[in-house]
């Protein structure tokens, strides 16, 4: 990797595309600024995602007898719970918070398990399958991408990592 005057770890191969990093000076190279872009919409998108799902359960509770009032009250809660820590998750991530790729990470792979149950069963339903799948792929490959990796690290972690 090029080092910049002050010594941190440029993007790509040469000196004039921008700091892989984020941080202040040179913006990331076109490519690692795609890879960021998308990584953040889909964050955004499932955050809105989960939020709706919470509110359509909210109001199926109001609108129908649930066979269990203290489970579905429960699963209201634990959506609920999910919606503001993906938009805790998305928002972090447009700033480039350090923490958010590790978070960002593991709601991934907890959508993964769901994807992969939602292939399987009495109730499989392929299309929410592919639907959560493949977005959840795509972030991870995306955030273990090395100048993706280099963009939420801490400009000391980057130094590090890269020289």
């Amino acid at each position: 990797m090029n080092r910049s005057a002050d010594g941190r770890p440029e993007a790509g191969g040469t000196g004039d595309r921008g700091r892989a990093d984020g941080t202040a000076g040179a913006a990331p190279a076109g490519g690692v600024r795609a890879a960021l872009a998308v990584v953040s919409v889909l964050l955004v998108l499932e955050a809105v995602a989960v939020a709706a799902l919470a509110v359509w359960l909210v109001v199926d509770l109001l609108t129908m007898q649930p066979s269990s009032f203290a489970t579905a009250v429960a699963l209201i809660v634990l959506v609920a719970i999910a919606a503001a820590w993906l938009t805790a998750i998305a928002i972090a991530s447009l700033r480039r918070a350090p923490w958010a790729r590790a978070s960002a990470i593991v709601w991934q792979v907890l959508q993964l398990s769901i994807a992969v149950g939602a292939f399987q069963g009495l109730f499989a339903r392929p299309d929410l399958g592919w639907a959560l799948l493949v977005p959840a792929i795509t972030v991870i490959g995306l955030l273990l991408w090395t100048p993706v990796r280099l963009a939420y690290a801490r400009p000391e972690d980057a130094e590090t990592e890269a020289g």
